[in-house]
């Protein structure tokens, strides 16, 4: 389920970024399961809705805004260090470390970045529990982004300034072609990260990206394997 790296592709890459939820562990996982139901509670504790209400127009922020919290933002005016503290508070020992995960990171030569619309809490808790939080140079979450999301251009060029990233000389690893169109007009080669066997643990029809295959120039459905095949061609 995985196309294989082309050494010519990735021979030449120094600076490595991930995206986190569904990406850097796996889908099955589910742990973006707890984040969702999270912010469902808190759209309806927010604005008094039943639960179904209040997932129905949690989805519309989020097709409409990017996330959930730009949507609350724009409509309610909410408080943004609330809402990330709120549907951030998950039960991480759902992951499993990732030893194979870690030694093939670490070992990729140059810098690595985590590049989340999630907040850098939850992108610390979450790359500790893996095992892999000490591989990484540095995370740029929502709040570096001043909280402009993915897939946002401008959001991206801000990671590029900060970090001295050049297209490309990078790679992004993501789970929503949506989100690799931008770094794929910047140069960068893309990485489209899926669920295993291609087959989603829950239906989320409206998150599937169609009309943005021509962003993605690799995919694989097991993120230590593609990477440690880098790292044998690159080595």
């Amino acid at each position: 389920m995985t196309t294989f790296p082309d050494p010519a592709r990735f021979a030449h890459v120094t600076d490595w970024v991930f995206d986190l939820d569904n990406t850097l562990y796996p889908h099955h996982s589910n742990l973006f399961s707890q984040i969702d139901v999270k912010m469902t509670a808190y759209v309806g504790e927010l604005l008094t809705l039943p639960r179904d209400d209040a997932r129905k127009l949690q989805k519309e922020l989020y097709r409409e805004y990017g996330t959930t919290l730009n949507g609350l933002m724009a409509r309610h005016g909410i408080d943004p260090d609330d809402f990330l503290e709120k549907v951030h508070d998950i039960d991480y020992s759902w992951l499993v470390p990732d030893p194979v995960l870690g030694t093939a990171i670490r070992q990729l030569p140059g810098r690595k970045f985590i590049f989340t619309n999630g907040d850098r809490r939850h992108a610390e808790r979450t790359a500790r529990q893996l095992g892999i939080l000490d591989h990484f140079d540095d995370i740029f979450d929502i709040v570096a982004a001043g909280l402009n999301p993915k897939p946002a251009r401008r959001t991206y060029e801000k990671f590029a300034e900060l970090h001295a990233v050049t297209g490309h000389n990078a790679v992004m690893f993501e789970d929503l072609a949506r989100n690799l169109s931008v770094p794929k007009s910047l140069g960068m080669t893309t990485v489209l990260v899926v669920p295993r066997n291609f087959e989603p643990t829950f239906s989320e029809i409206w998150e599937r990206d169609p009309a943005n295959e021509d962003a993605v120039d690799f995919v694989t459905d097991n993120l230590a394997e593609f990477l440690t095949a880098i790292v044998d061609v690159t080595a």
